[in-house]
């Protein structure tokens, strides 16, 4: 299925395959829309970017390495973005260093990343020069679009991949991403293929739908469903402070529940703390950190600059941390941490909806 080479770096560093990977790659190699339904850790985001690694290396090896961008990588959040970038570094390097090593020379295959911190020196390079790989969010890549040089660099995509996204099918951000795809199959000279990922998406149809949209005579576009997900075991509760609620929480209140999340944070490896608002996440920072220390609490939050933001990813990935955090924001701070690395998520102002605790809580057993 993959070039010689590429089949020999993935041998040497995984093993064997994944249930995603094995069912996933044939339809990606026949060029199917595909959606990957499948828990964190079994090698979904590999299932979709090994069989466009392999397709540049082929081109490459051929004498005729690909120009422009060939592939554009979604995610909902920058921190995400960031992460694929870093991730994607050392499988690339380690395939060069591969083919340096068996004389096929060095592939120049290139992966860049492109959101909202990208500063304007970076973009003009990526103008000049574009990656094969762009990892992007909605909102970049409608931006890209819109420009007359972007467009031009965006001709060439054969493959767009589509990270979480349930988290993108639930408001108008989907919606406007399904006008940005449209307006990208226009673009293209060959409609790009679509490769969805989640761990958690139901109903699997639906987001099939939304994944790959209807052609031009309202027929709904063929899709290839890949469900190797299961239900994870929770340990759901709900918490109220001791005294009688009132419509405006009281300072007592607050009192009450800043003891019991240092109970719960005291008791476990690592804490998310999930909050509705950016005022909310600094304020429950501020009062932890006063009971923790400042080296056992850290705050996230898009109004964060970026040096702060990748300091506290970083920070939360390599140590077990308590986190607080916005809603908007936490759920892919969890899913970048380790597996190991989180044990208790606390919502400590509640949404409307349950249904949008599901993957908050979901993380947790990460």
């Amino acid at each position: 299925m993959f070039h010689p080479l590429v089949q020999s770096w993935f041998d040497a560093k995984f093993g064997e395959a994944t249930d995603p990977q094995r069912e996933g790659w044939p339809c990606i190699v026949r060029g199917e829309n595909t959606l990957i339904a499948a828990p964190t850790g079994s090698g979904k985001t590999l299932a979709a970017f090994l069989v466009c690694i392999d397709k540049l290396f082929r081109q490459w090896a051929s004498g005729h390495p690909a120009e422009g961008i060939q592939v554009v990588y979604v995610s909902p959040l920058k921190a995400l973005s960031n992460d694929i970038e870093r991730n994607l570094q050392a499988p690339l390097a380690e395939i060069r260093e591969l083919a340096a090593a068996r004389g096929l020379g060095t592939p120049d295959i290139q992966a860049r990343v492109r959101t909202g911190d990208t500063s304007s020196a970076e973009r003009q390079a990526m103008l000049k020069k574009p990656p094969q790989i762009l990892v992007t969010t909605p909102e970049s890549l409608y931006l890209l679009l819109t420009s007359e040089k972007g467009r031009a660099r965006l001709g060439a995509v054969k493959t767009v991949i589509i990270d979480e996204i349930h988290a993108l099918a639930r408001d108008k951000r989907g919606s406007h991403l399904a006008l940005t795809l449209e307006r990208l199959n226009a673009l293209c000279e060959t409609p790009p293929v679509r490769i969805g990922l989640s761990a958690t998406q139901r109903p699997i149809a639906q987001m099939a739908h939304f994944l790959v949209g209807q052609d031009a005579d309202g027929d709904t576009r063929q899709c290839h469903i890949v469900d190797t997900g299961h239900i994870r075991e929770r340990d759901l509760k709900i918490e109220v402070p001791p005294t009688d609620l009132a419509a405006v929480c009281s300072h007592e209140q607050w009192s009450e529940i800043y003891e019991r999340l240092t109970q719960l944070i005291q008791s476990h490896r690592s804490t998310l703390i999930f909050v509705n608002t950016r005022r909310l996440a600094e304020r429950i920072s501020h009062f932890l950190t006063e009971l923790l220390g400042e080296a056992a609490v850290a705050s996230h939050h898009g109004s964060l600059s970026k040096k702060i933001r990748l300091s506290a990813e970083q920070r939360l990935k390599a140590l077990p941390w308590n986190w607080s955090s916005t809603s908007a924001t936490s759920i892919w701070s969890a899913k970048s941490a380790r597996p190991a690395a989180l044990r208790r998520s606390c919502n400590a102002w509640g949404d409307r909806d349950i249904h949008s605790e599901r993957p908050r809580k979901g993380a947790c057993s990460r």
